[in-house]
């Protein structure tokens, strides 16, 4: 059994604690072929810095509870968080900043139109 693997964390809801999901390639005997299986990990986070999604590295450690002997030494890859709180701000910012330009986004030929200033035929 290796003392350390790299996997992904799947939940983070516990107090200094991830569930790291680990992945593994396996021969099938009968059908040789590679087959894909995932481990789920205890893992001890002491502060509570994992998110779901992030990639990290755990090392075995002495039981510390009744599923957890694990331990995050590691954070290799932060994974993008969403946070609806800041994405309706930014949305906000954008729809303020959209109309004090006065409709930038307005095509040429519309304003021409309006203002009369287009060349006309006769």
């Amino acid at each position: 059994m290796a003392t350390e693997f790299v996997g992904k964390v799947i939940s983070n809801r516990m107090q200094k604690s991830v569930l790291v999901a680990v992945d593994r390639l396996v021969k099938h005997k009968k059908y040789d072929r590679m087959i894909k299986r995932t481990t789920k990990l205890m893992a001890h986070d002491e502060q509570n810095d994992c998110n779901v999604g992030d990639t990290v590295r755990v090392h075995i450690s002495r039981p510390l509870s009744k599923r957890k002997c694990w331990v995050v030494t590691q954070i290799l890859h932060r994974a993008r968080v969403f946070d609806a709180e800041s994405a309706a701000q930014a949305a906000a910012a954008d729809a303020a900043a959209h109309h004090a330009g006065g409709g930038l986004g307005a095509p040429s030929f519309a304003a021409s139109a309006l203002t009369g200033s287009g060349s006309s035929g006769a």
